[in-house]
């Protein structure tokens, strides 16, 4: 750390099924409007961010592309040392539809390529994951997308893209806390290869005080912040993470994760706050349309 700016190197890469390597830590951008979202990007990659999760859904890609092309991202070795992720609209699933809408938010970001596309949430009450994978297929066939993953995706909707398409994704990015760990979710992921990545990796804030002081003391012990030590946490469960923050102070502290880690008996406190409460959606009900 040199003026609390990470070295991108310091943070690992993340081997998938196929070969890629996704940075283990990056950028979430939900819930922050277009023109918010440009600086927030800025002082992300200026911080040391190599990752930025974003999603049609956020309604903030053109924003995202506007920041990656004032820093200079959007070609060249400064874009091959980049990892863009964006997901599809759950209202344009299907085949014709997802391919329209990639053209769409590709021009939004400014590039020529993303690195993961995936579907945002497998609506199985309306469900066209097989056809919209085939899309998502050809894409990557084109060079337009390098791997492809899905979202907030529980075992059987797994099971039955890869029954639809022969293929399993390379990601599935969930919500994973502290309180809410998924363990089904993850094991079935672990045993098919499919590296799990979290979002709302710390509840939104609400699992820094889980376990009646267990995650301030264990941060107090290290002489690292609560945030610190649940991140440090998924860290060490080969989870890739997505933090938000629109502060450039606690983006670089998301990110200043490697210089620390938890004991055995301080990692497993911290696996036995696990609770029976989401702090989002129902992956069975919603849609972010």
């Amino acid at each position: 750390m040199t003026n609390g700016i990470t070295n991108p190197a310091s943070v690992p890469d993340i081997t998938l099924a196929d070969g890629c390597g996704i940075p283990q830590v990056g950028l979430g951008v939900l819930r922050i409007d277009d023109e918010g979202v440009q600086p927030v990007v800025e002082e992300a990659l200026a911080a040391g961010y190599r990752h930025i999760d974003g999603a049609a859904g956020y309604n903030n890609e053109g924003g995202v592309g506007r920041a990656l092309a004032a820093a200079g991202y959007t070609a060249g070795e400064a874009r091959a040392s980049l990892w863009v992720t964006t997901k599809l609209r759950d209202s344009e699933q299907g085949y014709d539809s997802a391919l329209k809408a990639f053209d769409r938010q590709l021009g939004l970001l400014r590039l020529d390529y993303v690195d993961m596309y995936m579907i945002h949430w497998p609506t199985p009450f309306d469900w066209r994951s097989g056809e919209t994978w085939k899309a998502f297929v050809r894409l990557r066939g084109e060079g337009r997308v390098k791997t492809l993953g899905v979202c907030n995706f529980l075992p059987e909707h797994l099971e039955r893209l890869h029954a639809e398409t022969g293929e399993w994704p390379t990601v599935n990015q969930i919500e994973l806390h502290p309180t809410w760990q998924q363990r089904e979710v993850v094991a079935f992921c672990k045993a098919h290869g499919i590296a799990v990545e979290a979002y709302s990796p710390m509840a939104r804030g609400s699992d820094l005080n889980a376990g009646g002081g267990t995650i301030g003391r264990i941060a107090a012990a290290h002489g690292v912040s609560p945030a610190q030590a649940i991140l440090r946490w998924h860290i060490e469960n080969g989870t890739v993470i997505i933090p938000k923050s629109v502060h450039a102070d606690r983006q670089r502290e998301n990110l200043d994760l490697f210089g620390f880690a938890l004991t055995p008996e301080e990692h497993a406190a911290i696996d036995a706050l696990d609770g029976p409460t989401r702090a989002g959606h129902d992956p069975l009900t919603f849609t972010y349309a």
